[in-house]
């Protein structure tokens, strides 16, 4: 229309004369002509230009999988695993192409909850204040079900004590906490752990009389938490999720004294690392480190 020639005057209309007579913006009509244009460009990615495309990032986070000797990991430890290696990229768009390469672990879809009864934090700021200690069981193949024990700090997420027993009894419950207690405190001796507490459930070993005497013997104080609100340990309870993805349903025992060493073995390798994202990826072991460093630097 605006290249039509007017009869009266000879002369063509103009885009501003048809604009103003279909009361159409001039930047409105110059943009629907280059969009129907057949000479235009093909819409891309706004912003910057990335380094990687999405099948060079998915490559590379397939790489950072195989290298790593855990599994089931998501999108975070990938994203932090790549800037770590000096491959920087967002965090929204590893999930999208672990998303569309089929790369994230399977989830269970949760269920609707009722009123909790706790709320807050179970953290600490310092590592040695609260320690958290539950159970879990496996199978063997020669003997059978066994009884997994676990001890874990709330500040670092560091496993401080493992132990596996045939027998699921108050005195194995024991073994982790006590192995928490020699590495941090020293040898076992009357209040040698004071200011320490532990959170625990409500199982029959926790509550057990000759438990609880022990831990007060060692200076512990006993910090249950509530009836049927996980989430009051939940640090014990994440520790033993890691543990069941990493290990235990991943890897068939003989018999529970091979257990007991793959156990060992897999709490060095968690403790040095395995990345916590409330620590800025940081292994448990190296929190602990650098905790401690600054302590002393502050004490001097």
């Amino acid at each position: 229309m605006s290249t039509a020639t007017s009869p009266e005057t000879g002369h063509r209309y103009g885009v501003q004369r048809v604009c103003a007579a279909w009361q159409l913006s001039r930047s409105t009509w110059y943009a629907q002509t280059a969009a129907m244009s057949p000479e235009r460009s093909l819409p891309s990615k706004r912003g910057p230009k990335t380094l990687l495309s999405d099948d060079e990032l998915a490559t590379a986070i397939r790489a950072v999988f195989e290298a790593s000797p855990f599994v089931g990991e998501g999108h975070r430890k990938a994203w932090a695993k790549l800037r770590f290696a000096g491959t920087r990229c967002g965090k929204p768009r590893v999930l999208r192409v672990m998303r569309e390469n089929d790369l994230l672990a399977p989830q269970r879809a949760g269920s609707a909850r009722g009123p909790r009864a706790h709320d807050g934090s179970i953290t600490t700021t310092a590592p040695d204040v609260m320690w958290g200690t539950d159970m879990t069981t496996t199978m063997t193949v020669s003997e059978g079900q066994a009884a997994v024990f676990v001890c874990v700090d709330h500040c670092t997420a560091e496993l401080v004590g493992v132990h596996a027993s045939v027998k699921a009894t108050r005195w194995e419950a024991l073994e982790p906490v006590k192995q928490g207690v020699r590495r941090h405190f020293g040898p076992l001796r009357k209040a040698v752990a004071s200011g320490l507490r532990l959170r625990h459930d409500n199982g029959t070993q926790y509550v057990a009389h000759d438990f609880q005497r022990e831990i007060t013997f060692l200076g512990i104080e006993s910090s249950p938490s509530f009836v049927r609100a996980p989430e009051g340990n939940g640090c014990a309870e994440r520790i033993i999720r890691t543990l069941k993805e990493q290990l235990l349903w991943v890897r068939s025992f003989d018999t529970i004294e091979e257990l007991r060493l793959a156990l060992l073995m897999w709490q060095k390798l968690y403790n040095e690392t395995w990345m916590i994202e409330r620590h800025q990826h940081r292994s448990p072991a190296q929190v602990r480190r650098e905790l401690r460093a600054e302590a002393m630097a502050q004490a001097a």
